[in-house]
């Protein structure tokens, strides 16, 4: 314990593998990101903060489809995918987050493609859906 905050040493990851994502929440603003047509008229601090949301659920969707990705064997067609997938997602979430309209659509379609593969791994081993 650190004054008001507990500190978390979690290097393999596996607290955020027990914490659930809320899909739905996720969901809903994702398709309210990719909806906007122009600027939406937020300020700078509010885009920032959407931006870094979506920057954390790719993270953690990213995980789960790593973790879901490892149950196929080495040469299965849906795990290559997954890497590709992967692959992207991280050169993606490596460049600095800018807190602009268009850097929050797209994490918000990094976190569509992130969601889609894993339903897609999900349906070629079912226990992929319950990853640890």
């Amino acid at each position: 314990m650190n004054g008001t905050h507990t500190v978390l040493h979690d290097p393999h990851g596996l607290s955020e593998a027990e914490l659930p994502l809320d899909r739905e929440l996720h969901k809903c603003l994702v398709n309210v990101v990719l909806g906007w047509t122009s600027n939406p008229g937020l300020p700078h601090a509010d885009l920032q903060q959407i931006t870094l949301l979506l920057t954390g659920t790719a993270r953690a969707v990213a995980a789960d489809v790593r973790r879901a990705a490892d149950l196929l064997p080495e040469d299965h067609a849906a795990r290559a995918l997954a890497d590709v997938v992967l692959a992207e997602a991280e050169r993606r979430l490596s460049v600095p987050s800018e807190g602009t309209a268009r850097r929050a659509q797209g994490h918000a379609r990094l976190v569509r493609a992130l969601y889609e593969r894993l339903d897609r791994l999900a349906g070629v081993a079912p226990q992929a859906a319950t990853a640890p």
